[in-house]
């Protein structure tokens, strides 16, 4: 049988040989090769930049739910632009009305108000007080008062007697008073038989007619504005006393004792305090 020799048999290849049968078989693989050998770690950092990537090429199928975050995303994209505004919505049913709150505490008493602002009374024919609202008391009706006239001189104790005085139990300086007279129909002051106030002629109805003067009496110490009223009676010299004089048409003093057997011509009058009475005083029962 005829033998051929291998002519490489028993020889070891020269490296130049391994160089190149590698290099060949590089060429041949391509890019399977460097697929199946390159990883993430191969890949330096900051490597794979925007212009490398191709538009349209990364999908949402290609992340991994939960793989991006909003550190991941640029500050100008981690809030999404604010929507416009929509429409109002009907207005919701009122709500059931809620339990009442405990109460609070008491707060400090205020101040106390004017008392007896407007006071009032009415005063009859006999000079007594006959009704009030309350506060006034008589210092002294039609009084006769002694007599204090030089000797030789005219008795003077009628010098008060067509006047009456009230003290009002509060300083008056600061108050109004009013006075005015009643007219009366039923009593005949002046006998001509005519009460219905019609009869002819000056001063023929004196129960009609008639006029009155009021003042607080001045004394000394007074306060306020100066009254140039001097009160004869000694009770009624003081702050919170007044004198009323009623008088006929014609100025004169009325007379009388006011009674139905003696009426004369004295009538019933009114008499109104006004102003600030928070200093009124109620007067005390002896």
């Amino acid at each position: 049988m005829l033998r051929i020799k291998n002519p490489v048999a028993g020889k070891r290849p020269s490296g130049p040989m391994i160089m190149s049968t590698a290099a060949l078989v590089v060429a041949l693989g391509g890019t399977s090769y460097a697929a199946a050998t390159i990883g993430t770690n191969s890949i330096k950092n900051g490597a794979v930049t925007s212009p490398k990537i191709a538009d349209s090429t990364i999908r949402s199928i290609d992340v991994r739910d939960g793989g991006i975050f909003a550190r991941d995303l640029a500050p100008g994209l981690r809030q999404g632009m604010q929507g416009s505004t929509g429409p109002q919505g009907p207005a919701g049913t009122d709500g059931a009305p809620g339990a009442p709150g405990a109460a609070g505490p008491a707060g400090p008493a205020g101040p106390a108000g004017p008392a007896g602002v407007g006071r009032w009374a009415l005063v009859g024919p006999n000079g007594q007080i006959l009704a009030q609202s309350g506060g006034f008391t008589l210092v002294a009706g039609y009084p006769t008062l002694a007599n204090n006239a030089p000797a030789g001189s005219p008795d003077n104790s009628l010098r008060a007697n067509g006047n009456v005085y009230i003290n009002a139990n509060e300083d008056l300086s600061n108050n109004g008073i009013l006075a005015t007279v009643v007219l009366q129909n039923t009593i005949e002051q002046n006998g001509n038989a005519n009460t219905n106030g019609r009869a002819p002629g000056a001063d023929a109805n004196p129960e009609f007619s008639g006029e009155i003067a009021v003042s607080r009496c001045t004394f000394t110490g007074n306060t306020g504005v100066a009254i140039p009223t001097a009160c004869a009676p000694t009770g009624a010299q003081n702050a919170s006393s007044f004198v009323v004089s009623p008088r006929l048409s014609d100025g004169s003093v009325t007379t009388g004792l006011g009674t139905a057997a003696e009426p004369g011509t004295r009538k019933a009058f009114y008499v109104v305090v006004t102003g600030d009475s928070s200093d009124f005083v109620a007067p005390t029962t002896p």
